[in-house]
């Protein structure tokens, strides 16, 4: 549907344009802002122009708000499988049982989201339990934490995964006292069943990322950076071409595909605005969950334990160096401190070695860094992907795993006020992708009922509103290149924005949870528009 003229009135509008904090009304035409102000002049824009104009009615405007790192595929498909995030291991058996009792034998059951942490004893569950209420169907549950699976007998059976199986590289097949593999696949190991599971089919996808792209659009997202496999770009290319695309995608690949993206010719950036190429996605190592983050030194509940460095270092090294070579950036997970480290030492080979590429090399989490560390992204120019909301879902196993070197953790304020780059995301389906949830974790470091108090956890780390708001609008569009045209509410500037109920910037921040999203403009069409606007 093309563009047509746009005129938003009486609202509450932050800019984040420094020349021009607040205004009330907003001018676009196509898809860009010509005109933010007030009421009379705004008009006086499109005199004798048709317009659509829209009144406020007080509603709070922010920038688009980006998501700058998710896994969309992953969520989508996740739509039509089972939800195994349950408050129990017996609740998760239930669920697979319903499900058996409706598919076909030999149909796969998957499912997302269990959390073994909060199940008591906090031991993994085991293949024999999905044996019992399926027996006849292969079964691939992947963790809350996405670095480890459980898997049943008949999974493990096809996948030819016995007691003998070695780890592969970078994962591992846990196994019991006896050497008997227990159905728990931790990192790398999660590939030897996640490879032979059916695919989807790619008009099912699309129809999938259609379904997402709504949610996303409903929570106040106006574009996101994905971090899943090629086959979720074709289906975005495929609604891009279709003009269904409702959010900005910048689309990250995965190491696999380095060497054929610099066949190709392909660089970081190359596309549109609203569908283009991002970085290189690379592991340097797993999770705190599972106990896969790779330390320095033992986890403090686990002193022998210093987690999987699951991409060899040489290899991450020298894939940096060629993927910047040839105009490619890079975005590496790390979640441990050992594994921040050597990432900041690639990349400061890298700025060595290639100076001046413009490029914005990432690391994604940056969950803890040793003191020696922190202010290393900033000197490097490396941008802080973080996701808030992990902070607040992850605070009592991190101090339970990292209580020593717990300052270091989730410090946001710290890198900001270092001066790096922040860039907030969910981790998506790890987490919500609601931005609000993310918000509400950056400012208050507390959940939903309050916990762990009035101040939070370690408030020293807390944001302000704006800062927070920043994070999710300019953060992204400085990660992916797009600062001079998105981000920010200001003429020329493309036209994304995020429509609330009430002002996130003036109301306790625990109320920003309770906050309603009535519209969503990407492209300056409304792509969400509730039937309160």
């Amino acid at each position: 549907m093309p563009n047509t003229n746009l005129l938003l009135e009486n609202g509450l509008i932050y800019t984040l344009n420094p020349a021009q904090p607040r205004v009330t009304s907003a001018a676009i035409r196509g898809n860009r802002f010509v005109y933010l102000g007030q009421g009379e002049k705004a008009r006086q824009i499109f005199c004798g122009e048709p317009a659509d104009i829209v009144d406020l009615k007080g509603a709070t405007v922010l920038p688009g708000l980006t998501d700058a790192h998710l896994h969309f595929e992953w969520y989508s498909t996740g739509l039509l499988a089972i939800n195994a995030e349950q408050p129990s291991a017996e609740n998760v058996i239930r669920e697979v049982r319903q499900r058996a009792e409706t598919l076909p034998a030999g149909k796969w059951i998957t499912g997302y989201g269990w959390n073994h942490n909060v199940w008591g004893n906090g031991a993994f569950p085991t293949a024999a339990m999905l044996d019992r209420v399926a027996p006849h169907h292969p079964v691939a549950l992947v963790a809350k934490s996405a670095h480890a699976s459980w898997v049943n007998s008949t999974a493990l059976r096809l996948a030819g995964i016995t007691d003998d199986t070695p780890d592969p590289a970078g994962g591992q097949i846990v196994r019991d006292a006896s050497g008997k593999a227990t159905g728990i696949l931790l990192e790398e190991a999660i590939k030897l069943v996640e490879k032979i599971i059916p695919p989807i089919a790619p008009e099912d996808l699309v129809k999938a990322v259609k379904q997402g792209m709504q949610n996303a659009n409903r929570m106040g997202l106006t574009g996101i950076h994905d971090m899943d496999q090629p086959s979720v770009f074709r289906a975005f290319q495929q609604l891009h071409k279709e003009c269904s695309l409702t959010l900005r995608v910048t689309k990250n690949i995965p190491l696999t595909f380095l060497d054929s993206a610099i066949a190709a010719g392909l660089c970081t950036g190359f596309g549109d605005d609203m569908l283009h190429l991002g970085a290189v996605k690379m592991f340097a190592d797993g999770a705190l969950g599972p106990k896969t983050a790779w330390m320095l030194a033992g986890y403090d509940s686990a002193p022998q334990d210093t987690g999987i460095s699951t991409t060899d270092i040489e290899i991450l090294c020298d894939s940096v160096l060629k993927a910047n070579a040839n105009g490619l950036a890079a975005a590496i997970h790390a979640i441990g401190d050992r594994a921040n480290r050597e990432i900041l030492n690639i990349y400061s080979e890298a700025k060595k070695s290639h100076p001046g590429t413009g490029l914005r090399n990432r690391i994604e989490h940056v969950q803890l860094l040793a003191p020696e560390d922190t202010a290393r992204l900033a000197e490097l120019g490396v941008v802080a992907s973080m996701q808030p909301i992990h902070a607040t879902s992850d605070m009592y196993i991190a101090d339970e795993h990292w209580g020593s070197r717990i300052n270091g953790a989730y410090a946001w304020k710290t890198q900001l006020d270092n001066g790096a780059v922040l860039a907030f995301g969910s981790d998506c389906p790890v987490e919500t992708m609601d931005p609000l949830t993310g918000i509400h974790a950056a400012v208050t470091r507390r959940r939903a009922d309050g916990t762990p108090g009035p101040e939070g956890w370690h408030p020293e780390q807390r944001l302000s509103i704006e800062d927070a708001v920043r994070a999710y609008t300019q953060g992204p569009a400085f990660a992916t290149g797009m600062e001079d045209r998105l981000g920010t509410l200001a003429p020329g500037y493309l036209a994304d924005m995020t429509i609330l109920d009430r002002d996130i910037f003036s109301i306790d921040p625990m109320d920003i949870l309770h906050t309603t999203v009535l519209g969503t403009i990407v492209d300056g069409k409304f792509v969400w528009r509730s039937n309160q606007l």
